[in-house]
């Protein structure tokens, strides 16, 4: 067995022992292909937190249940980089392979999530119209739904943002949106972005916090090398308006790969940690975070990045914070 192979067996095994419980697999609902959305096939199980000693929540966080989603291998449901929530019981997820995906979250009796249903897919396309078919253009990593309605997907390799349109009429002509004159690295680029007043809030995984609007970007903090190995990969603003939760990830496979949810102030500044996932409990290479209110507390979903590796997973997770 090469090095490769053995690291990948290591992380395969590393994780696949912190997957919790699994319940009755979900098989999900295909929808009428319209507008451009294709049915995406596959099945979910339900997921616990793993072994005693993984999770750390902060007090008054809860787990509010998870799931695993299954595809085959050559399935455009792997790559899962980020999502936001749409407001009806859907989300919108985009893939560093250039897809969108839709869906609905399914919750059980008691509130929890329990599966996913109704997953539907759709190509990102270039500014001329043609379906985006390289990686390099392809390696979209940020997504945001702003307030008035539009799609901006953020990209690593070429380094860009692109608004869409509203989600319910895609506009096959991406329009370019302004975006931070940082110069990211190849693969270190505009990881977290999210609403924001009067426009959008980009975070980069190399460092560095902007507010953007369609008269361009001023800097919240600027970029520097993080002291440790911690990363920002997910960004979404917080329904209360006070401020963006975000997703951090540490990744050092396979015996130190963990992820942590935060609170960013106006300013940038990171509150105390109110989630850790590190083994034995369940992580993955976490990179999403969407949050939205219900009552008086905020449910949050954390979405992690499989890289089309079969010694990772694609989990969506949910949280309560009061």
């Amino acid at each position: 067995m090469n090095r490769r192979l053995h690291v990948a067996a290591l992380i395969s095994l590393a994780l696949a022992a912190c997957a919790g419980a699994a319940a009755t697999s979900h098989p999900w609902t295909p929808g009428a292909t319209a507008d451009g959305w294709s049915p995406a096939g596959g099945s979910t199980r339900q997921v616990g937190l793993g072994w005693p000693g993984g999770a750390r929540l902060a007090k008054g966080v809860r787990y509010a249940g998870g799931v695993q989603l299954i595809a085959a291998p050559a399935s455009t449901l792997h790559g899962l980089s980020d999502l936001k929530l749409t407001g009806d019981g859907g989300f919108v997820a985009v893939s560093d392979t250039g897809d969108l995906v839709r869906g609905r979250l399914e919750l059980d009796a008691d509130g929890k999530l329990a599966g996913l249903h109704d997953l539907r897919v759709r190509r990102l396309t270039l500014t001329d119209g043609e379906q985006i078919a390289e990686k390099r253009m392809g390696d979209a990593e940020g997504l945001a739904l702003t307030d008035d309605g539009e799609v901006l997907v953020s990209f690593e390799r070429e380094h860009r943002i692109w608004s869409y349109g509203p989600l319910d009429a895609l506009h096959a002509r991406p329009q370019a949106q302004p975006h931070p004159a940082a110069d990211f690295s190849l693969n270190e680029g505009m990881e977290g972005l999210a609403a924001a007043p009067g426009g959008w809030r980009v975070g980069g995984e190399g460092g560095g916090v902007w507010d953007c609007s369609t008269q361009g970007c001023r800097v919240v903090t600027r970029p520097s090398p993080p002291a440790d190995s911690w990363r920002l990969t997910g960004l979404d603003r917080d329904p209360g308006g006070d401020g963006w939760f975000t997703v951090q990830r540490s990744w050092r496979p396979p015996f130190d790969v963990r992820a942590r949810v935060r609170r960013m102030d106006a300013d940038g500044t990171l509150g105390p940690v109110l989630i850790e996932l590190k083994l034995p409990g369940l992580t993955d290479n976490f990179e999403g975070v969407a949050a939205e209110a219900r009552g008086e507390n905020v449910r949050l979903y954390i979405l992690s990045d499989d890289n089309a590796n079969p010694a990772q997973k694609t989990l969506l997770l949910a949280f309560d914070v009061d």
